[in-house]
């Protein structure tokens, strides 16, 4: 069947082309092409299956329409699928042009319908924002995609958060290793110590903990994936003595001093700064005196406010209800919370690089990815790591160890310099 595209529609849409910072070729269904550059070898080809995909683009606004397209086969991509990481920016923009056009919109109706167009929104998504089922289950809709998928790209201990490149010279797994005893030095942990883990991943840090550092460890977390592995690690290294891990919500911890000392490491994330006071509120009251808590986390220029493409991005697809707030915002609520920041350290450089690590070992394992989770949802997550490892390259997100101290404790425990956590 013919389908043709009112020029309203056309003249939109050689705008979005003239706005892309590189080159595209768009087929329609086999009947038109539209061209960036005419002749360009390099030019990514974008397939456009079903005219329904132009309508509901135009009626919908809602530029990641294309990425649910993608998903359900309703258009492709020809060429090196990395340079798709700016396409969003300039069809965002096209998007806001055309909008402004009555006719455009109108055109649009006169387009067929797509046959079918399911919701990309789960049952959980209508609960209210970081109530605790909504946040259990956003948790579980990333880290519970399946262990054996994050082993396939991840180092052998199985850390999700940004490694530490002591030598320029390391591999993912030295940094990884560094990683972890630089947070043990800094919360100069000690033989006997209790050591909460909140958001303890798959373990790693409380293993390195115990087995190096003579503490005891409980870690919590909200994904039954990660509890699962953590328990056949805990048996299989014989450290039931050594280590705990339960679900629960970092909202339920105890309101009596019970640890020695805690770590969050990429888990503030989850959080959402309106929910830093409670956050910072609730690991005081389970501190003993004299404690330390570090905080591991990612933070950005401004606040998010899922408007912009990455946020709209790594929401919908990757990382639902993730949000991040300047550092100002973190450092400003910890204080008034009742904690004094001893040590602030930035890691940009080292997680754009882990990032790039990752990203790498996902492509080499992308046979193995894609037979689990599928191959268009695996270049969305290939991209996403990239993506990412720009944001930080480029200084749009960094990421920072805070060190903190209660400051009820008026006396001074700690040594007067860094130097007893240094390589």
């Amino acid at each position: 069947m013919q389908y043709t595209i009112p020029h309203s529609i056309k003249s939109w849409l050689r705008q979005c082309l003239v706005e892309l910072p590189f080159n595209l070729k768009i087929d329609f269904w086999g009947q038109f092409l539209m061209e960036k550059e005419p002749g360009n070898s390099e030019s990514l080809l974008l397939n456009v299956h079903h005219p329904g995909v132009l309508r509901k683009l135009l009626l919908s606004g809602d530029v990641f329409f294309l990425v649910d397209a993608y998903l359900q086969k309703l258009i492709d991509l020809e060429g090196d699928i990395e340079r798709v990481l700016p396409i969003m920016q300039g069809l965002q923009l096209g998007a806001n042009w055309g909008w402004r056009s009555p006719k455009l919109w109108l055109d649009a109706w006169t387009l067929p319908p797509l046959p079918h167009s399911p919701s990309h929104r789960s049952s959980w998504q209508r609960l209210p924002f970081h109530s605790r089922d909504r946040d259990r289950a956003a948790v579980q809709a990333h880290y519970d995609m399946g262990n054996t998928f994050y082993k396939l790209w991840l180092d052998p201990q199985m850390l999700y958060s940004c490694a530490y490149f002591a030598q320029p010279q390391m591999n993912l797994q030295e940094a990884q290793a560094a990683k972890l005893d630089r947070i043990c030095r800094k919360l100069k942990l000690s033989r006997g110590e209790f050591l909460l883990d909140i958001g303890c991943g798959w373990g790693a840090l409380m293993r390195w903990a115990a087995l190096r550092y003579g503490v005891k460890a409980h870690g919590i977390t909200l994904s039954a994936e990660q509890l699962a592995y953590n328990q056949h690690c805990i048996k299989q290294a014989n450290l039931d003595d050594k280590i705990t891990v339960e679900l629960r919500d970092y909202r339920d911890l105890p309101s009596v001093p019970t640890f020695d000392k805690i770590v969050s490491v990429g888990m503030v994330e989850h959080v959402g700064a309106e929910n830093y006071p409670a956050y910072f509120q609730r690991i005081l009251g389970a501190l003993k005196p004299g404690g330390l808590f570090l905080n591991h986390g990612i933070a950005s220029r401004d606040r998010w406010q899922h408007k912009s493409i990455g946020e709209q991005f790594i929401d919908r697809y990757i990382f639902p209800d993730g949000r991040l707030a300047p550092l100002r915002e973190l450092l400003g609520a910890a204080e008034t919370a009742g904690w004094e920041i001893v040590d602030i350290e930035a890691w940009r450089p080292h997680y754009a690089k882990t990032l790039r690590c990752w990203a790498d070992n996902f492509m080499a394992a992308f046979d193995s990815i894609q037979a689990l989770i599928g191959e268009r949802r695996s270049r969305l997550w290939w991209l996403y790591l990239l993506g990412c490892a720009l944001s930080f390259e480029q200084n749009e997100m960094g990421i920072y160890q805070t060190l903190l101290r209660p400051a009820r404790d008026r006396e001074w425990n700690l040594p007067l310099t860094r130097d007893y956590w240094l390589c």
